[in-house]
């Protein structure tokens, strides 16, 4: 007998799950509290697909160096201590996971899943005709501005078919926009893609209201999971139970109020920001996509606006614009792309990355028999979320 399944969470994660599941001939409930898919975390992320670039954040020396980025005021990591033991246990795992043999294991894992995401992403493409999202292939910059980062840059090219390191004159030669920043070279990665985010997951959403075995249950916040014995049996939605047969949790930074007792779910919100800055006839913005590496600023063309990413705030679940960190940001893309796009009509945006100490989602089944979890993805949610979905839904066959 068929059964149904339930993914709560319409972010990219969600959504890429359930259209997995859907392309594997299930049934698919996605609930989620919001009256619109992609409005929280998947709205207006970096739009990067970067997917040989996905070291985890806990490695050898990045407590040290935190250390000094708190002592800056545009520094891109802030940290607030709470009175908050979640917050404690994550900042303890996280730091015991900062060693290089744990950061080259953990990285090996997301660079595996991140490849088979981008043939996941591109079997849809070519497939389903998925398209409209503003994606390209363009390549990715990694830009230095100093001799030290430089050489470590040169150092973590691991594939020089692809990988391509550039002089000052070079990577301004391959990216005329760059001609004015202070960049001493970089490392291009040719095959390397950009997207928009939430246009993917309407997209997605399209599809799955199309196929006649999805229902879009939005607006419906879930409060609480219902269990008896070994399986998940319902879940509280407002003063409503809504039965579940097999349950998938991809809530992101909130899946851990929904835990059940004995289900541990180590994922803590680091807060990014960004802006959508218009591109008008004037502007020079870059064609190839570029992170300024000592500065974690990324730049993104999508179509016809520059896509602006930066920061990592562990401050806990408040998910308020912060008026001063993008005013840092929008300096600093005034200093390092002057004539890229119209800063002063970008759009702000602040969302919290659900991530976990490891950089490691959490993918697979739990002790509830009929619970799986998809969750934990970061900053990377964008381009792990075809692979993770395709895995997840392949679990449940």
């Amino acid at each position: 007998m068929t059964q149904r399944i339930t993914v709560i969470g319409a972010g990219v994660i969600g959504l890429a799950t359930a259209y997995a599941l859907v392309r594997e001939g299930h049934s698919v409930d996605l609930i989620d509290a919001r009256d619109s898919v992609a409005s929280a975390t998947s709205f207006a992320n970096g739009g990067q697909l970067s997917y040989r670039y996905v070291a985890p954040l806990a490695d050898a020396g990045v407590p040290w160096q935190a250390l000094g980025w708190l002592l800056q005021a545009d520094s891109p990591l802030r940290l607030r201590l709470r009175l908050d033991p979640a917050q404690w246990r994550w900042l303890l795992a996280f730091m015991l996971a900062c060693r290089k043999s744990v950061n080259r294991r953990n990285g090996a894992r997301l660079l595996e899943l991140a490849l088979h995401s981008q043939a996941v992403l591109a079997r849809w493409r070519e497939e389903d005709g998925l398209a409209d999202f503003a994606w390209r292939r363009n390549g990715k910059l990694v830009a230095f501005r100093s001799e030290r980062a430089f050489a470590h840059g040169r150092e973590q090219v691991l594939d020089p078919a692809c990988q391509h390191v550039l002089t000052a004159g070079e990577l301004k030669a391959l990216e005329p926009a760059l001609a004015q920043a202070p960049f001493i070279g970089g490392v291009f990665t040719a095959n390397e893609e950009v997207a928009d985010c939430h246009r993917f997951c309407e997209r997605l959403a399209e599809r799955l209201r199309a196929s006649g075995q999805c229902r879009l249950l939005l607006g419906k916040p879930v409060t609480r999971l219902l269990s008896h014995h070994d399986q998940v049996v319902a879940l509280q939605v407002g003063q409503e139970q809504l039965e579940v047969q097999r349950l998938v949790l991809c809530a992101g930074h909130l899946s851990a109020g929904l835990a059940l007792p004995g289900l541990k779910v180590p994922v803590y919100p680091l807060k990014g920001y960004s802006l959508t800055a218009p591109i008008g006839p004037g502007h020079l913005a870059p064609q190839v996509s570029v992170t300024d590496y000592e500065r974690k600023v990324v730049y993104a063309r999508l179509d016809q606006q520059l896509r602006v990413a930066a920061m990592v705030d562990i401050v806990g679940f408040d998910d308020a614009v912060d008026v001063r960190r993008l005013q840092s940001m929008r300096r600093l893309a005034g200093q390092t792309l002057p004539t890229a796009a119209d800063y002063g009509q970008a759009v702000e945006w602040a969302g919290m990355r659900p991530a976990t100490p490891t950089g490691v989602p959490l993918m697979g089944a739990t002790a509830y028999r009929n619970l799986w979890l998809n969750l934990g993805h970061g900053a990377l949610g964008f381009t792990l979320a075809c692979g993770s979905g395709e895995r997840l839904a392949r679990l449940l066959r």
